[in-house]
């Protein structure tokens, strides 16, 4: 494949953004930009081979058809097993049930059949059996016949309430925006704190206890919800209040070494040692979590292009801040154990903590590559996108099963120690439509103005019926 073989021809240029472990910690995010960053333009090298096209079509109609038994006649989207069946047991999940109303709205905007009917099906769950009647927003777990397990109001999955309206909205299903005006007014009333310009993080059912634990990964998603929201409603307000939100990351990043605190006091201090002993905690982990900030280094391009296309000026310090964000996950995660992938987390010297290799990890660091691509020009991300394509291609992409597998263990072998099955596709349908979209604020906006998708038409490809 012409993409594999791309980043042997500049991989000398790896040594040009190597960044230094010793740099104070007010460093400039503009010292880890060389001069082909500062003033390079043009497209993505890897999507010049057709070969590369057709993988990422491939993938794309694969993973739409592994997800479409997460359906549960019950309601909602179950949580997939190694082998994509729904897991006996297991919790049914609001941000499952809402990340895959998103993913199937994708697929209505990028003509996959049936997918009209999962988003339908996912928007009835969420106007049904997840909401609250009560006190409004929505229950975070259900269990057996529906039965509430988890009542907590949490910024996390509300985000995606969020996303998951405004992508279907964006599709054009019935009831979505009605669903979104109410998921942004829940938003507006219970979670934005004016003050930080933040979201809080949990209340419990009745919105009048507040947990005191403040995260950056609810702020991280919440932005990713904001910007689709502005995309579907142009309201400028949710580009604005997710410019606040970066901008506070951006500056507690930069007096952290460009590594990611994750957890924080109510008055917004890093509590650096959260979870030091769960340390492999799924959803707060201890230490930095080199995923966030491939994840933030991505959403900040697309908050930068959603900014200057809404009229609200050029943002330089987004671009300066992903590019720092981007190589100290990069020097810190990539390989650094004597074997090929990401490890999950650091400690607060880069050292590894969790050495797993998951594969959201692996999906934001080929979005993110793709974006910084896009955005710069610099040959640099091509090279890490292609050496880490071959990598998904080699450990990560279940070719017997389907999906990819989600947890690998250090010596890149399938395990399940921080998280079992496949849960759901959204990070690995983003990673196949990054390197294909413009640079925007959301997905679903950038498909339907995109002329260069690559999708399964052909008689040749393994998913071709899939697509109308």
């Amino acid at each position: 494949m012409a993409c594999a073989q791309w980043w042997y021809n500049v991989s000398i240029r790896e040594v040009d953004v190597t960044v230094d472990r010793n740099l104070p910690t007010d460093t400039s995010a503009g010292d880890f930009m060389g001069p082909s960053v500062r003033h390079g333009s043009g497209g993505f090298a890897c999507l010049d081979s057709p070969g590369h096209r057709a993988a990422l079509a491939d993938q794309l109609s694969g993973l739409m058809t592994f997800g479409l038994r997460a359906r549960l006649p019950d309601g909602g989207f179950g949580w997939l097993d190694s082998k994509g069946y729904p897991t006996p047991g297991r919790p049914k999940f609001l941000y499952v049930t809402c990340r895959m109303t998103h993913v199937y709205s994708l697929g209505v905007l990028l003509g996959v059949r049936g997918a009209d009917q999962m988003v339908d099906h996912g928007l009835a769950a969420l106007a049904g059996e997840f909401h609250d009647p009560a006190y409004g927003g929505w229950y975070a777990a259900l269990g057996d016949d529906n039965l509430v397990r988890d009542p907590n109001k949490a910024a996390y999955p509300h985000s995606f309430v969020i996303l998951a309206a405004a992508s279907a909205t964006m599709a054009g299903r019935p009831k979505a925006r009605q669903l979104l005006d109410e998921a942004l007014d829940v938003t507006e009333q219970w979670f934005w704190d004016e003050n930080a310009g933040m979201v809080v993080e949990k209340w419990n059912r009745s919105f009048e206890v507040l947990d005191e634990y403040r995260g950056a990964n609810a702020n991280m998603h919440t932005v990713e919800a904001y910007m689709a929201a502005y995309s579907a409603t142009g309201r400028v307000l949710w580009l604005e209040r997710a410019l606040r939100i970066c901008d506070r990351i951006i500056d507690v990043c930069r007096g952290h070494g460009w590594r990611l605190p994750e957890h924080y006091d109510r008055s917004w201090s890093p509590l650096l040692e959260y979870n030091r002993d769960r340390p492999d905690d799924p959803f707060q982990p201890y230490g930095s979590t080199v995923g966030h900030g491939l994840e933030w280094s991505r959403l900040l391009l697309q908050l930068r292009a959603g900014l200057d296309s809404a009229g609200l000026g050029d943002h330089p310090r987004l671009l300066e801040s992903a590019i720092a964000l981007f190589h100290t996950a990069v020097q810190d995660g990539w390989a650094v154990d004597g074997a090929e992938g990401f490890v999950y987390t650091v400690d607060w010297e880069g050292l590894p903590v969790i050495r797993q290799r998951l594969h959201w990890v692996l999906c934001e660091g080929l979005a993110a590559a793709a974006v910084l691509g896009k955005a710069t020009g610099d040959e640099i991300y091509a090279h890490w996108y292609s050496k880490w394509w071959d990598y998904a291609q080699k450990h990560v992409v279940d070719a017997e099963a389907g999906s990819w597998h989600h947890e690998l263990d250090s010596q890149n072998r399938p395990t399940a120690t921080i998280r079992d099955g496949k849960a759901d596709i959204y990070h690995a349908i983003q990673a196949v439509l990054a390197p294909q979209l413009n640079i925007g604020p959301a997905f679903a906006a950038e498909i339907t103005s995109s002329n260069t998708l690559s999708t399964p038409h052909g008689p040749d490809s393994n998913h071709a019926g899939l697509f109308g």
